[in-house]
């Protein structure tokens, strides 16, 4: 299974802001951004204006990197945004937000993205009494994932735990934190979707 292993903090400062890769340490005076605010590379200081082409092509990038959704899987989401009724962009980010990994991280069962995609592929989720182990696996409203009762237990969630405690839910989201519970209640709406892309970009890049 083809996945990004090369250095996050890059990503962040290739896309000139916070993507918050790395969990706690994004929020700390370690942060690459915050110590080196400028792109990566021999060049990095010295980045020229971006064409129109260059804005959209950065857009999307970014997407894919919050989400940590590799290309061939976002064309596909887009594809399904652009059959669905409604805005395209708003259906894009609709889709990735409801991706079982992000509503793992939304919930605070993960302190990233990463780690939640890692909880989900461990064999640790419960998706309505099932387990699930794909982190792309779309949930509905009415669903409820969990972390599988032989698990619970282990070190590793209690400081999960411990550190999101102050995450605030999403408003379509029920967290659970001391059952380890979270519940779809409703499929988000592009105002309850803090993540900072201009969606539009993305879809004239695909318009192409």
């Amino acid at each position: 299974m083809a996945r990004y292993i090369g250095a996050v903090c890059r990503l962040c400062r290739r896309e000139g802001g916070k993507l918050f890769l790395k969990g706690d340490r994004c929020f700390t005076a370690k942060c690459a951004v915050d110590r080196r605010p400028y792109a990566p590379g021999q060049h990095g200081k010295s980045r020229k204006k971006l064409s129109e082409y260059g804005l959209q092509l950065r857009e999307k990038q970014k997407a894919k990197r919050i989400y940590g959704v590799l290309e061939t899987p976002f064309r596909n989401l887009y594809a399904e945004a652009d059959r669905r009724k409604g805005t395209a962009g708003d259906n894009l980010l609709i889709l990735l937000e409801t991706r079982l990994d992000n509503i793992v991280y939304r919930g605070g069962l993960g302190r990233s993205r990463t780690e939640a995609r890692q909880v989900v592929r461990h064999n640790h989720i419960l998706v309505n009494g099932k387990r699930v182990n794909i982190p792309s696996y779309q949930c509905k409203p009415g669903d409820v994932i969990e972390i599988r009762e032989k698990t619970r237990g282990i070190q590793r969630f209690k400081d999960i735990i411990e550190t999101t405690g102050s995450r605030i839910t999403p408003e379509w989201l029920e967290s659970d934190r001391e059952s380890l519970t979270i519940k779809v209640s409703d499929v988000p709406t592009r105002d309850q979707i803090d993540t900072v892309v201009e969606e539009r970009l993305i879809v004239e890049l695909y318009s192409k």
